[in-house]
C-alpha cells in the first residue's frame, strides 16, 4: 500500500505556490473535465454498465449530464462567486471597506460513492475546483469499472500536480484520512459517516457528509394515483433502489393502499414486463453481498409479498418488490433499505404519519404525494428532513439552485449550484480601515485614558442603525460631509 503523505504533501505544495487560485486554472480544468466526459461517454456507459447494469439512458442523464450541467453552472457563474462581497457599513465603518473575500480551504479529499460511481465522485470535484481547491478523489471500490477508467483518465485531462484520483478498498481509505486535508467530503452509510466524522475530528477538518436514512413517502388517498404511482415507483426502482434518496417505505391508509396496490402492478409490467431479470432497463444490484443482505431481510419479513420478491443472487438480480402488512418492528424497517424492497404501512391518516416519521431518524427526503395544500403545510411544518418533496420523488436534486443535504442522522453540510461552491469555499471577512484623521476622530473614545462624559456619544455612534440606499457617488459625498461633521463635533466635545 502507497504512502499517501507524499501525495498529499505535492498536492499542498501546490496549493501554496497559487496554482488552483487564478479563475483561469479553475475555468480551464472544468472545460477539460466536461471534455473528458464528451470524449469517453461510451467508456463510462461500459464501465456503469459492468458495475451495476445500468441503462444507457440512465447513465447519460443521472451520471454524465448530471455533472456537465453543474460544470454549465459553475462556469456561468464563477467569476461571480469568486469576487469579494462588499457588506453594508454602519457610522463607525462609513470611512472604511469591509467585506467577504471568498478563499479556498486548500486540499480537499472527496470519498464518492458505488450507487452512482461517475456522478458521485464528479459532481463534489466541480464546486471544489471552481472553489480553487486542490482534490483527492477516492472512487468507491465496489463499482471497480467505473474507478478503473477514473484512475485512468485524469492524468489525461487533469492537472496531475493539483487533482488526484487514488483507488484502493477499506485500507487504501483509512490510511488517506490519517493525513490532514483541508476539507473532507463523503457520500455513503451513516455508519461508515460517523468513521469519517471521527477522523476528521483528529485534524478539526471541517467536512461535509452526504449520508442517508429511510425516506418516507406519505401517499394521501386524493392524490391521483397513477401518476403517484409512477413517480413513487420511478424513484424507488431506478437504480435498483440503490439511491440514497429513494423513497424507503409508504405510509398511506388502508383504502389508499387497497387503490394503489392494482395501479403499481400494472406500471411495473408496463415498464419491465412481467420478467424483470429480461428488461434492458432494470439494473443489478451492485454486489452479491449486498444482494444477500436484501435477501435476508425479505426472508424474515412479516409482511405480504404483494408484487416482485425473485431474486437471484449469483446474477446479482432483485426483482421489484412491494411488501404489506408491515409493522414498525419488521425486518424492513429496521435499517435504511437501499434496494428494490418497498415496505407499505397503513395509518388513519396526517397525524399518525407525522407520529411514525418523527419517531425515528431524520431522513435524507421526504415524499408527500396529494392535492391538498394543508397536507402539505402540516407534514413540512412538524417534521424534519433534509429535503421535502411534494407530488415527485428524486427530482428535486436537478434544481441546482435547491441545496442537498442531510440532517441530523441523514447527514451534515450541502452542495449542488451555489451550495455546493460554498461548501468548499472559506468566506473570509476582511476590514480595510481608512487612516485620514476623519476616520481617527471617529473612532476617538477607543483610547485611554477614557471619560465618562463621552458615553452618550459613544452610545450614539455605535447604535445598530440601517444606513440609507443612495448611490455611489451621492453616498460617497454623504460620508465625507459626515465625517466632517463628526470629526467636527469629536474635536469640540474633547475640548
Amino acid at each position: 500500500m502507497s504512502d499517501f503523505s507524499a501525495e498529499v504533501n505535492n498536492l499542498r505544495n501546490s496549493f501554496k505556490e497559487g496554482v488552483t487560485k487564478p479563475i483561469k486554472w479553475r475555468v480551464a480544468q472544468l472545460k477539460a473535465l466536461d471534455r473528458m466526459l464528451v470524449e469517453n461517454e461510451d467508456k463510462f456507459i461500459e464501465a456503469l454498465k459492468q458495475d451495476l447494469n445500468k441503462p444507457v439512458q440512465d447513465t447519460v442523464m443521472a451520471e454524465i449530464e448530471f455533472v456537465k450541467n453543474d460544470i454549465i453552472s459553475l462556469l456561468r457563474n464563477i467569476d461571480k462567486w469568486a469576487a469579494n462581497q462588499p457588506v453594508s457599513k454602519s457610522l463607525v465603518t462609513l470611512l472604511d471597506k469591509p467585506y467577504i473575500h471568498p478563499e479556498p480551504y486548500g486540499v480537499v479529499l472527496i470519498i464518492g460513492a458505488w450507487n452512482f460511481p461517475l456522478q458521485l465522485c464528479l459532481a463534489p470535484l466541480t464546486p471544489a475546483i471552481a472553489a480553487g481547491n486542490c482534490a483527492v478523489v477516492k472512487p468507491s471500490e465496489i463499482a471497480p469499472a467505473t474507478a478503473k477508467v477514473l484512475e485512468d483518465l485524469f492524468p489525461k485531462y487533469m492537472d496531475s500536480k493539483c487533482i488526484k484520483v487514488i483507488n484502493g478498498g477499506v485500507p487504501e481509505t483509512t490510511e488517506l484520512l490519517k493525513q490532514k486535508f483541508d476539507y473532507i467530503f463523503y457520500t455513503g452509510s451513516t455508519m461508515v459517516g460517523k468513521i469519517i466524522a471521527s477522523a476528521a475530528s483528529k485534524h478539526l477538518t471541517p467536512c461535509t457528509l452526504e449520508l442517508g436514512g429511510k425516506s418516507p413517502a406519505f401517499v394521501d388517498g386524493c392524490a391521483n394515483l397513477e401518476m403517484a404511482a409512477k413517480r413513487l415507483l420511478w424513484g424507488k426502482f431506478n437504480n435498483a433502489g440503490q439511491i440514497c434518496v429513494a423513497p424507503d417505505y409508504v405510509l398511506c391508509t388502508q383504502e389508499t393502499q387497497d387503490k394503489l396496490l392494482p395501479v403499481m402492478k400494472k406500471v411495473l409490467n408496463e415498464w419491465y414486463t412481467e420478467k424483470p431479470e429480461q428488461s434492458d432497463f432494470y439494473c443489478r444490484i451492485v454486489s452479491k453481498r449486498h444482494a444477500e443482505r436484501l435477501n435476508t431481510m425479505l426472508e424474515n419479513t412479516k409482511g405480504k409479498i404483494e408484487l416482485g420478491g425473485q431474486v437471484d443472487i449469483d446474477s446479482k438480480f432483485f426483482a421489484p418488490t412491494v411488501v404489506t402488512g408491515v409493522d414498525l418492528e419488521d425486518s424492513t424497517m429496521q435499517e435504511e433499505i437501499f434496494g428494490p424492497i418497498l415496505p407499505m404501512i397503513t395509518l388513519k391518516g396526517v397525524d399518525e404519519a407525522i407520529e411514525i416519521i418523527n419517531s425515528r431518524d431524520k431522513p435524507l427526503a421526504m415524499y408527500v404525494f396529494t392535492e391538498k395544500d394543508s397536507v402539505v403545510k402540516k407534514l413540512r411544518d412538524n417534521t424534519s428532513s433534509g429535503g421535502f418533496t411534494v407530488n415527485d420523488t428524486i427530482f428535486q436534486l436537478a434544481v441546482e439552485e435547491l441545496p442537498f443535504g442531510g440532517v441530523g442522522a441523514s447527514g451534515m453540510g450541502s452542495y449542488h449550484g451555489k451550495a455546493g461552491f460554498d461548501t468548499f469555499t472559506h468566506y473570509k471577512p476582511v476590514l480595510e480601515k481608512d487612516l485620514s484623521w476623519i476616520g481617527e476622530k471617529m473612532a476617538f473614545f477607543r483610547y485611554p485614558p477614557y471619560d465618562a462624559k463621552n458615553i452618550s456619544l459613544i452610545k450614539a455612534l455605535l447604535k445598530n442603525r440601517e444606513m440609507p440606499s443612495v448611490p455611489a457617488f451621492l453616498r460617497y459625498l454623504f460620508v465625507m460631509a459626515l465625517g466632517a461633521v463628526i470629526g467636527f463635533v469629536c474635536t469640540k466635545y474633547i475640548k
